[in-house]
């Protein structure tokens, strides 16, 4: 039986899984996280009424033969990319988390898709962070000043709920979630319990009022959702927006759809006037790729279902420095690493005394083992001085061994590249014996290499004698 110095103590929770303990503890012994645990509401009267707001009937019980299976409705916009990623469009009574760092676009994402459902939906969007004014100068700036979006300034939950209720609205968008709060809890806006409260709230509203809810959450500075990994698993859809703050492009990824594929990833550019859809991205990665300059391959990379040509670029040059730098972007380092380190010992190719430098054009993050063969290519070019072909497209793992193995997708990176005039692929052996019987046509370009030996001879055939 607890104490009332119990009752008035607050638990610790864990930022990453959720687990609870009463004392604080250095390390999670659920998720081996350290210095993750958050103080939280305390236990008891604080949480006397925890699940009043909303009057929950009895459920409808049925049998498994009487469950209709009729197609599932969808709430579709003009935007193709946000359906896509979504599987063709908003569920109704769904819940819908979009998360991303700070200056991805996130709002002005939000309020492009509000604007196009306010013109068949009652749409509510809540602003804990920024005033009505300033969210009619992004609308202005956007073009969208006339939309009949409902716009409020709000952080309290219940007032929240109240609001939604007394409109009848269809839609309700909340940004950012780690700005509301409810007063049945004592503890402040975006904390562990404050995050999960309020989401499991709005969530029995979704689900008991029909309303499709569309909240806004932070991240931290590892990349991953603010709050409780509770959260993530409370909501209906997870989304991601990614992308290099100095550049232009923007990923839309789905990491959690339980109504839709996760493979799936939505293609935008912003500008002054918005995020724009990109129905074509590979040409744009593409289009000031110069040609005939050493260190710089085209690869397919594949995100969700689709394949993106991205540029690869390498820079080798002599280094004065006791301890040569070695600098990637887009790229994983510690993988850079590993690549240089087989070079060395397969092909004798030395970097001790050479500064490397890795760079993926457009601002992307290629993170499939598929970049190994490019990177390979793009830093044996840039060591030889010697550009590889301009119509020339690599894909592959590389081992440790310098084996070149097979990874998958082959198909759509090949489309992908015939589509752009690419002739020329160097690949996994696997892959081109496969890729041979899919594609006749293409047999003469196949270039099927299964070592990173056979790929320097095949691809540099002139500097041969420059590797052991």
């Amino acid at each position: 039986m607890s104490t009332k110095r119990d009752r008035d103590r607050g638990v610790f929770i864990c930022s990453e899984c959720g687990y609870e303990s009463a004392k604080w503890l250095g390390k999670c012994p659920e998720c081996g996280g350290w210095n993750t645990f958050e103080e939280s509401e305390p236990i008891g009267p604080a949480l006397k009424f925890p699940g009043h707001l909303l009057k929950r009937p009895l459920p409808e019980v049925k049998s498994l033969s009487e469950i209709s299976l009729e197609r599932e409705f969808r709430i579709q916009t003009p935007i193709l990319e946000w359906d896509r990623v979504l599987g063709g469009g908003l569920v109704p009574s769904s819940l819908v988390l979009i998360s991303g760092d700070p200056g991805m676009g996130k709002s002005t994402l939000l309020l492009q898709v509000l604007a196009h459902l306010a013109r068949r939906h009652t749409v509510l969007y809540i602003s804990g962070e920024e005033s009505d004014r300033q969210i009619r100068l992004r609308a202005e700036r956007l073009g969208l000043a006339e939309s009949k979006v409902l716009v409020a300034c709000e952080t309290s939950l219940e007032r929240i709920i109240e609001l939604a209720e007394s409109y009848e609205v269809d839609i309700l968008a909340i940004d950012s979630i780690q700005t509301i709060a409810s007063s049945f809890l004592d503890a402040t806006p975006g904390t562990v319990s404050q995050i999960r409260y309020c989401t499991d709230r709005l969530l029995q509203m979704a689900k008991l009022r029909n309303v499709t809810v569309i909240i806004v959450g932070h991240v931290t500075k590892e990349g991953i959702v603010a709050g409780p990994k509770a959260l993530e698993h409370l909501v209906d859809v997870v989304l991601y927006l990614e992308g290099d703050p100095t550049h232009s492009f923007r990923l839309l990824r789905s990491v959690k759809n339980r109504y839709g594929s996760t493979n799936e990833i939505g293609v935008f550019e912003m500008k002054e006037t918005g995020l724009h859809e990109l129905t074509n991205p590979s040409q744009l990665l593409l289009a000031e790729r110069p040609v005939g300059v050493p260190g710089s391959v085209v690869m397919p990379a594949v995100e969700g279902t689709r394949a993106l040509l991205v540029e690869i670029q390498a820079l080798v040059t002599y280094s004065s420095l006791a301890m040569p730098r070695r600098t990637t972007l887009g790229f994983d380092g510690s993988r850079a690493s590993l690549l240089m380190a087989v070079l060395e010992k397969r092909l004798g190719l030395s970097f001790a005394q050479e500064d490397v430098f890795i760079n993926v054009a457009g601002g992307l993050r290629l993170r499939e083992p598929a970049a190994d063969l490019p990177v390979c290519l793009a830093l044996m070019s840039s060591h030889f001085d010697t550009p590889v072909s301009a119509s020339l497209v690599a894909w592959g793992e590389v081992g440790l061994t310098g084996e070149v193995r097979a990874v998958g997708y082959g198909s759509i990176r090949l489309n992908e590249a015939v589509r752009l005039g690419f002739n020329e692929f160097v690949i996994p052996a696997s892959t081109a014996e496969q890729m041979k019987k899919e594609f006749p046509s293409f047999e003469a370009r196949l270039i099927g290499v299964a070592s990173l030996r056979e790929a320097v001879l095949r691809v540099f055939p002139d500097v041969k004698g420059a590797v052991k």
